[in-house]
């Protein structure tokens, strides 16, 4: 099974997604990755602006509210969620990130938002993001990092989250297409009520097997109670 092909399958539905996306609180600051970056790209002022990889269109529903005088496209794989963003009023489309429909050029803004890791070909993704940016034009990309409930994923028999695009090698990769690259760091929170939803939470992971043995189940020891993990992610900033 080729990488499109398997994440088309992991974003059938929504329902892994809301398990990952309802565990996570901003940091003890509060500060939200998502939301750093809608003020990265709002500050930008882009006439028009691209989410890759859109997802429910959360994000760029977002963004149609941020910037309500731009032009706000989305694509993703998953015709799912491309329904699911049009239902939110965004102009979405099922494309692939190395074929964007796109001639070179045509917005001054993109977001890849906890996607770029599921591209069989990274340098090529961020290539083809470079493409259809005007001169200029600024990329926001977040990631997650080895440091990612950390703590969880060794408990329960995993390796610590090892991605083609993340906190660790994220930069390196930018700075293939783009001159200039800036990072921001967030120890965000999740907080699971009880050893069920932390074990749902492993099982709907996106971003890798379960464990470093070759395991493909997650064996999480029993907790009572509520629990919090820190995660890492990092939004980069490119342009």
């Amino acid at each position: 099974m080729d990488d499109a092909t398997a994440i088309r399958e992991q974003v059938a539905t929504e329902a892994l997604l809301d398990v990952r996306r309802q565990a996570w609180l901003p940091t003890a600051e509060g500060l939200d990755p998502a939301s750093e970056a809608l003020a990265v790209l709002r500050g930008a002022q882009p006439h028009r602006v691209l989410e890759v990889g859109c997802g429910t269109g959360e994000f760029a529903a977002r963004l149609v509210a941020a910037l309500p005088d731009a032009e706000v496209l989305a694509v993703d794989l998953s015709e799912r969620m491309v329904d699911l963003a049009s239902r939110r009023g965004i102009d979405a489309r099922v494309a692939d990130l190395h074929h964007l429909p796109f001639p070179a050029g045509h917005v001054e803004a993109a977001a890849a938002m906890w996607m770029l890791h599921h591209l069989d070909d990274v340098p090529a993704g961020i290539a083809a993001l470079r493409r259809v940016l005007a001169p200029g034009g600024v990329l926001v990309a977040v990631t997650h990092g080895a440091g990612h409930v950390a703590s969880l994923r060794s408990e329960a028999g995993g390796a610590p989250v090892d991605l083609p695009f993340s906190s660790e090698n994220g930069e390196a990769l930018l700075r293939g297409s783009f001159e200039a690259v800036v990072r921001h760091d967030f120890a965000t929170r999740a907080v699971f009520g009880d050893h069920a939803a932390a074990l749902a939470y492993l099982r709907a992971g996106l971003e890798d097997a379960p464990a470093a043995t070759g395991s493909t189940t997650w064996d999480l020891p029993y907790f009572e109670g509520a629990r919090e993990e820190t995660g890492q992610v990092t939004l980069f900033i490119a342009s």
